[in-house]
């Protein structure tokens, strides 16, 4: 079960417990956060296509911390005229793990036979 959402213009796709770095989001640490912009949901009574989102679908998750991301050098040289300029830019961040999806108010959860199976695909197969 998964979703594809939209925040801070970039679109991000997640599963339940995933912990994903956005842009920053108004709220401290802890507290809950609702994505309203739902372009995908796939679910075990098939998947929702949004034209652009799918009406009625959100997704919960709660803040975990904010952060700032690497810090950007942009550096600009005008040769031959001594001009030079250096600029430095870190971006705000927030760390968000994600709960559960919900449509048209029920919440949705994993099926427990496919949620079992999984993981025990991912560490049987040998990664060369």
């Amino acid at each position: 079960m998964f979703a594809v959402i939209k925040t801070g213009g970039k679109q991000y796709r997640v599963a339940a417990n995933d912990v994903i770095t956005v842009a920053t989001l108004p709220g401290e640490a802890g507290s809950d956060v609702t994505f309203d912009q739902v372009l995908t949901l796939s679910h075990a009574g098939g998947v929702e296509v949004g034209a652009p989102a799918v009406a009625g679908a959100t997704v919960s998750g709660t803040i975990v911390e904010h952060a700032r991301g690497p810090k950007v050098i942009a550096f600009k040289k005008r040769r031959r005229q001594n001009s030079r300029r250096k600029r430095g830019h870190r971006q705000d961040l927030t760390v968000v793990r994600i709960g559960s999806f919900s449509l048209n108010g029920k919440t949705l959860s994993a099926p427990a036979a496919a949620a079992a199976s999984e993981p025990a695909l991912a560490e049987s197969a040998p990664v060369e």
